[in-house]
């Protein structure tokens, strides 16, 4: 049976006004219309739908079943609207974000505070993951976009959109200010205990190619979860570390630290979003990422 799905809609507001007239109005529509649409509708389905009256009309047990049905979707479209329209609006809505520790403390967590203030609506779940997991996690489909530290090592239909450049530096406890006053290669660190994040994240991987590109082997003494363990684990001596240098800036004034200078030039990293180009995004996804690439810092 294929019936105009138009013919259900003026059958629910004749129904639920038990009148031609008052329906016509409420559908901006005419009369002659409404009853010309029901009576095709009756005929369709093959029953007799309303029984007319001097006040109106009223439903057939037919129609009382009917009813009951295109009630129910009529609710639940009307629902569906109000529900996108809050969302064009940005009143309600989630958003789901893959971030790297280093990503969202130099960069994602200034704009999420700008993007709530502005849409308080919208709820937001950040997913704490290394770069690698937060693009699988992308891929999967399992958030909207990851917001993550290169290197990114993606596959089509993956996408990267470099949002900032940092640079790194080399950091100590106390006890090694005595190197301050020198330079040194990046082979002379052998020599030093080493801290550095986990073999499965980006940071890892751009440092063990680093000093493979020098000849030497990366083999941290000590292997750190996640970013912000770093430089509690420096202020206590356990050893050298690499930290973005604005993440270092506070215990560097504060003298709780100090800095080592290279000869040999380490590379400037990119803070990067990385989503899937042929799923489409939410609004209030569409919404952030705009915030995110408006003020880009490279």
């Amino acid at each position: 049976m294929n019936v105009n799905f138009e013919y259900y809609k003026i059958f629910y507001y004749v129904a639920k006004y038990n009148n031609f007239t008052k329906a016509a109005h409420v559908l901006n529509n005419s009369q002659p219309n409404i009853t010309r649409a029901m009576n095709c509708l009756e005929h369709e389905l093959n029953c007799t739908l309303f029984v007319r009256t001097n006040r109106g009309v009223c439903l057939t047990p037919e129609g009382e079943r009917l009813f009951t049905r295109v009630s129910a979707a009529m609710t639940q479209l009307q629902l569906a609207e109000e529900e996108l329209s809050d969302s064009v609006r940005l009143e309600h809505g989630s958003i789901s974000i893959g971030a790297s520790e280093t990503a969202l403390n130099i960069y994602l967590l200034e704009h999420l505070k700008k993007f709530h203030i502005a849409y308080p609506g919208v709820r937001l779940k950040i997913c704490n993951h290394s770069t690698p997991q937060a693009i699988r996690s992308v891929r999967s489909g399992e958030i909207d976009f990851a917001v993550v530290t290169t290197p990114t090592q993606l596959d089509a239909p993956l996408k990267e959109l470099k949002l900032k450049s940092f640079q790194e530096i080399l950091i100590g406890g106390k006890t090694f200010t005595s190197l301050t006053t020198q330079k040194f290669f990046l082979k002379d660190l052998i020599k030093y205990p080493f801290i550095c994040l986990g073999l499965e994240t980006a940071t890892y991987h751009f440092y063990y190619n680093l000093f493979l590109s020098h000849g030497i082997e990366l083999i941290p003494d000590t292997e750190a979860a996640t970013t912000d363990q770093i430089l509690p684990l420096v202020k206590n001596e356990l050893g050298l570390a690499f930290l973005p240098e604005e993440m270092a800036k506070e215990a560097l004034q504060r003298q709780d630290i100090v800095q080592i200078s290279l000869k040999d030039k380490v590379p400037k990293r990119h803070v990067c979003m990385v989503y899937d180009s042929k799923r489409p995004m939410s609004i209030a996804a569409q919404k952030l990422k705009k915030i995110l690439l408006e003020e880009k810092k490279l």
